[in-house]
Order: C-alpha cells, then sequence, then structure tokens
C-alpha cells in the first residue's frame, strides 16, 4: 500500500470534477442467501470477509485503501492490497457488497467505492451486528459519497498519526433545539486524550456540488444553534466539541470562510478551523488545521497555521 508521504497529488481525488457520475461497478444478476451460506460452510468465505464486511458498514462508503488501513489498525494481518483486491471481487460475487467508480469531463477515476448490498446486510444481521444500511443508501449522489470519502481520510490519519487518539464515530449527531433538528456532522468525530486533557473534534467535510454555498450556510446556522444552546454531556460530549471545516482545497476553505462571514455566523465558545483533504496526508498532524486571523491595521484577514500540541503525532 502506498504510504501517506508517497502520495503527491496536484488535486484531492475526493474533490468535485465537472460534470461527474457515478458508475456502477458490481456484479450483475443475482447470487442468493444460500449461496453466500454455503460458501460461508465451506470457508470460500470466512472471519475476514466477515471482518471487512463489518468495515463497510461501519462507514458505508470506503475505499479499498481505507479498508486496507482500518484491517490494519485493526491488527488484521492482510498480506497486501492486491490480496485484499481479490477478496473484495469474492464477496461482490456473492452480492455481499457492490462497487462504483466515478467518471467525469477528466476521465475515468482511479479508485473503487464498495458499499454493503442485502446478502452482506444479512450476513452481518445473522451475527447480532447492527448496520444503518438500507438499499436505498446506493442511490446517493456523488457528492455525498465523497464527502464520507474525504470524512474517512480525515479519520484514518488522526487513528494513525496522533498520539492522542483514543476513539472515532463515523457519523456523529448534534441537536439545533430551537429547531428540534437533528443532524449529521458529514466528516465524523474522534476523541483525543493526553494527562488530563480530553478534546472531541468533529469534521464537516463540504464539496463543491451544485447549491453547496446555500446548503452550507444552512449547516452553518444550525451548528450555531447548537453552539449557542451547549449544555454539559449534550449529544454526548463533555463540552463543546471542536469543529473543523475540510475543504477541497485552500481556494475552497478561503470561499468556505467568506461564506460564514457573509452570514455572520458566531460558533460560541470554539475557535473555527479549516482544513483541506490533502493536509491530511501531511507526516505531522500538528500543522494541518487552519484559522483566519483579522489585522487590527488592515482589517483584513489571513491564513495562519494553528499548532495544537494535542495533535503531535506518535
Amino acid at each position: 500500500m502506498i504510504e501517506d508521504s508517497a502520495i503527491k497529488a496536484p488535486k484531492s481525488p475526493f474533490a468535485m470534477r465537472d460534470n461527474e457520475i457515478k458508475v456502477f461497478d458490481g456484479k450483475d444478476g443475482f447470487a442468493s442467501m444460500s449461496q453466500a451460506v454455503f460458501k460461508m460452510d465451506m470457508g470460500y468465505l470466512n472471519e475476514l470477509h466477515m471482518q471487512i464486511l463489518e468495515i463497510i458498514s461501519d462507514f458505508g462508503f470506503i475505499t479499498s485503501r481505507q479498508i486496507y488501513q482500518m484491517l490494519t489498525k485493526k491488527g488484521i494481518e492482510v498480506k497486501s492490497q492486491d490480496k485484499l483486491n481479490k477478496k473484495l471481487e469474492d464477496m461482490i460475487k456473492s452480492k455481499l457488497v457492490t462497487r462504483y467508480y466515478f467518471s467525469s469531463d477528466e476521465g475515468k477515476g482511479i479508485y473503487r467505492v464498495y458499499c454493503l448490498e442485502t446478502n452482506g446486510r444479512n450476513l452481518l444481521a445473522s451475527r447480532e451486528i447492527k448496520t444503518t444500511w438500507v438499499q436505498s443508501d446506493n442511490t446517493k449522489p456523488v457528492y455525498q459519497l465523497k464527502q464520507r470519502l474525504a470524512g474517512n481520510q480525515v479519520l484514518i490519519a488522526y487513528m494513525q498519526k496522533v498520539a492522542a487518539f483514543r476513539s472515532f464515530t463515523v457519523k456523529p449527531m448534534l441537536f439545533a433545539k430551537r429547531q428540534n433538528m437533528k443532524f449529521t456532522v458529514t466528516g465524523g468525530g474522534v476523541t483525543l486524550v493526553k494527562n488530563d486533557i480530553k478534546i472531541d473534534f468533529i469534521f464537516e467535510v463540504v464539496r463543491r456540488n451544485v447549491g453547496w454555498e446555500e446548503k452550507f450556510m444552512e449547516k452553518m446556522k444550525l451548528y450555531e444553534e447548537f453552539y449557542s444552546n451547549y449544555q454539559a454531556k449534550d449529544c454526548g460530549f463533555d463540552k463543546r466539541p471542536q469543529l473543523v471545516i475540510i475543504g477541497e482545497d485552500d481556494e475552497h476553505i478561503i470561499e468556505l470562510f467568506k461564506n460564514v462571514k457573509r452570514i455572520n455566523v458566531e460558533l460560541k465558545g470554539i475557535e473555527l478551523y479549516f482544513s483541506t483533504d490533502l493536509r491530511q496526508l501531511e507526516p505531522e498532524m500538528n500543522k494541518t488545521l487552519i484559522s483566519f486571523k483579522q489585522d487590527p491595521d488592515t482589517g483584513r484577514y489571513r491564513m495562519e497555521l494553528a499548532e495544537i500540541p494535542l495533535l503531535e503525532n506518535k
């Protein structure tokens, strides 16, 4: 598997492209549950396949590289990325999972996205492993898949590199009390603990899909409401979680910041940070967060690196 430090991409693979579509790359036709059970009985599908299935269920949408990283983090041995891809191919044939890729004006995407199929959900249920997957999830549009994939990358980066990492949540839920509305943090969250210091980080991933600015501003209003009315233990947080907005690139996070200022959103009790997809590939995570500081003389804002000791590497 290629390490983060070896990836020299000029543009995030999870950024939106012009005229981008999701293309089915799974198995046509029918594969019965009885066939999957037979393969389990014969050992063609085994406990490693079940571990892979559980990871895919937890994340919803995930690349094979991200699956490999999660297996490694769990201490589950897979000899190579190619070996993993072979097992994923077996799971596709049995309709445990399915697969998509993206195509755009730039051509065919270089990675595949995996998600559950009905037989996979049934196998998990047979072991009393809960999943929120429903068949209609696989109809989600490109930008929602890319939000999830970019969020996965953030969570895995913190898992692999931050010494204070303790746990993660794929889909934290927050509550806007005045509107009586629950909403999902699109990029997930992590809990960091060092000595007596504990901080929860949550990541809102934004993509440049059609109408993204309006949706982003609506979402920020929900965040403003959550932070303004926060009380200890709200939504399971001991104190206000630290929000980080993840954009596609530096130009995008400048646009995001301008939109926050335009609607005059104030997030009580925290400082708002920004980051990008490619910054998650940096070897040192304490150099991945950006804040915007106002020059007292000119009144103009500038980007500054926010070095946070709690994000020090392992």
